[in-house]
Formats: C-alpha cells, structure tokens, sequence
C-alpha cells in the first residue's frame, strides 16, 4: 500500500513540474512576441519628419515595438491598402480617403480620429522674384507651376480647388508639372525645374532652398484635415490602439506644432 502511495506521489510531483515548466515556457514565449511587435504606419508623406520623430518618443516607453512606416500619396496608400497591402495603421491627409476605405469596411471605425490639420502655401525657389499671388501664376513670366497629381494627391486636390475658385484655373493647367506625391513637388521647384509649387506650409518648412509668397485663404479651398483609423487587416491591434492614443495626447500634438501642423478639433 505504502509503495502505492509512494508510486502516485512521484507521478503527482512529476506532473505538477512538467505542468510548471510549460507554464514558465508559454509565459516567456508570450513575452518575447510582445517583444517583437511590429507596427507597420501608412501615411501621408508630409508626415515624414513628424511621425518619425513621434516614434523616437514613443519607444521611450513602449521599446517592445518596432515602428514602420510607408510614406506617400495618399490616394496611392488607400490603392495599396484596398489592393491588400499591409498596414495596421493609416493616416491620411485628407478625408476623402479615409471616407473610402471606411465605406468598403476596410477600417475599424471607433478608431477614427482627426489628429491634424495644415495650410496650402505657394512658394518659389529661394532667388527667385517676381510672384507674390497665386494670380502671379498666370503671368507669361511663369512657365512651370509643380503641384500633386490631384486624382492621388491631397495636396494637388486642395491646388485645383484654389486656382478653380481663384477662375484661373484654365489659364494655368498648361502649366501643371505632377509629381506623385508632394516632396517630389518640393524637389521640383528646390531644383528650379518649376517656377513655383503648391505644397503643405509644413513640406515649405522643411527646405532652405524654398521660400512661401502667399498662403490660400481656407475658404478657397477643402478643410485639411489627417484623419487617422486602425484597419481591420491589422495583426496587432491592440498595439495599433495604444500608438493612435499616443499620437493625440498632449505630447505628440506639442511636437506636431512643433512642424507647424495645426491640432484638428
């Protein structure tokens, strides 16, 4: 009887540190995934600057995640993301496609945010004279005007609606050199292959080699505004949360100020 006992004693104790073990196992395999969470960020591409110093501030605290990002046209990220592109977050800078994605349930909707909001300038290479309005812009003196691509570009949208409501529209199209997003129509106008540009004040804060001559009046033009959302396709949504949170509190909208965005309300 006693050898019985002794018998299931052993095989108890045995089970108990098997079960002990898978515990301990499970329990740092479950942080070693936290440790390799990956954020990949969709956005914009006036947002470079920004969004990357952003994260250098965030892993201060959360140094568990790896942020990514993929900057461009916003049209084209809403394209490559409705095309199955990976992302577990987007930013764009205007609503309408965000709007899009939304109406084909592409994002988790109670994470939608505006987060920013900007100005339309209209600058010049650094020497250059002679443009002080966007009217300037139909002068003869004006061969080249460097604008997004307004059926993917936010900004190149906002540009056509200023020369439209300005009734000038169709004295400067000719002039129009796309780019696909709106660096490359920064690029265009640093390197004096444009005249001039329509860009964020934000991209025109970040070159030395451009000056702004005018700013579009707010009511020429759409509301700018980045709306910000967690898609549904994301493997890590609850990190995809925490790092939306972050990106509204006071310290990330200190630093957005900082490159002269405006808070969206």
């Amino acid at each position: 009887m006693k050898t019985r006992q002794i018998i299931i004693f052993i095989c108890a104790l045995v089970a108990t540190l098997l079960l002990a073990r898978s515990i301990k196992f499970f329990d740092r395999s479950t942080v070693v995934a936290q440790a390799n969470t990956n954020l990949l960020v969709s956005a914009a591409a006036s947002l470079k600057e920004s969004l990357e110093q952003a994260g250098h501030i965030y892993r201060q605290n959360k140094a568990n995640v790896t942020l990514n990002y993929n900057f461009g046209a916003s049209g084209a990220l809403q394209q490559q993301i409705e095309n199955g592109a990976p992302a577990d977050i987007f930013i764009s800078a205007a609503t309408k496609q965000m709007d899009a994605l939304q109406e084909k349930g592409t994002i988790l909707t109670d994470t939608r945010r505006n987060l920013l909001t900007n100005s339309l300038v209209l600058i010049v290479p650094k020497n250059y004279s002679g443009i002080a309005d966007f009217r300037d812009l139909t002068g003869s003196k004006v061969k080249k005007i460097a604008m997004g691509e307004p059926r993917s570009v936010p900004a190149g949208q906002y540009a056509e609606q200023v020369f439209k409501n300005l009734g000038i529209l169709s004295q400067v199209r000719p002039k129009f050199v796309l780019g696909n997003n709106v660096r490359q129509v920064l690029a265009a106008v640093e390197s004096g292959n444009a005249d001039a540009g329509v860009v964020y004040s934000t991209d025109a804060r970040t070159s030395q080699q451009v000056k702004v001559v005018a700013t579009a009046a707010e009511n020429l033009h759409s509301a700018i505004v980045y709306p910000v959302a967690v898609l549904k396709s994301s493997k890590n949504m609850a990190a995809a949360r925490e790092y939306i949170q972050f990106l509204l509190s006071d310290r990330a909208k200190t630093l957005f100020k900082k490159y002269g965005f405006g808070i969206a309300r």
